[in-house]
């Protein structure tokens, strides 16, 4: 039985092992193979997750997606970093391996996720991703629209990513709880 749960310390090795595989193969064939090696290694990762998961000062939500003792995927955020569009909160990543992948763990993480920003009175939701990226199909059969597209650099390369977002969070979380029905 899938379980989702907050992310505690402990979590953080398998968090960043699927964060670290993830990211390969979803950026693998759409980032070149000289900047995929300029970023993020897996311990760069570790360092980062146990970091956020004992901080006090780190105010981001983390999720996981558990089976049978095994993390199956995890999503984070919070705040909207950035700022600069009228949205209150986003997800910073949102991973699920590639064994996992069809089986409602991204819904069922973004499902807790999006209920926990309704608590905390967040009223839009914002995720930027690789345009390139194909699993951006995901936001968008929940409802997320395009709100703008800009340049990003990775390793010494440019790439285009992709904000989409939510305007109504209490209209995501309905549609969420039908999905699940």
């Amino acid at each position: 039985m899938l379980t989702v749960r907050e992310a505690r310390l402990s979590d953080a090795e398998q968090i960043a092992k699927i964060h670290d595989e993830t990211w390969k193969l979803t950026y693998g064939p759409i980032i070149a193979d000289e900047d995929l090696e300029q970023v993020m290694t897996y311990d760069t990762r570790k360092i980062m997750w146990e970091t956020t998961l004992s901080s006090q000062k780190v105010q981001q939500y983390v999720y996981v997606a558990e089976q049978d003792g095994q993390l199956l995927g995890f999503i984070s955020g919070g705040k909207q970093r950035a700022e600069q569009f009228e949205f209150d909160a986003e997800i910073y990543d949102i991973y699920v391996l590639e064994k996992a992948q069809g089986q409602k763990v991204g819904h069922e993480l973004l499902k807790h996720f999006v209920k926990k920003c309704v608590e905390d009175g967040y009223q839009s939701l914002l995720v930027w991703i690789l345009t390139a990226n194909p699993f951006g199909r995901f936001y968008v059969r929940y409802g997320a629209r395009k709100v703008e597209a800009e340049n990003t650099t990775i390793g010494s390369g440019t790439y285009e990513e992709t904000a989409f977002g939510w305007k109504n969070l209490k209209e995501l979380q309905q549609e969420l709880m039908q999905a699940s029905l």
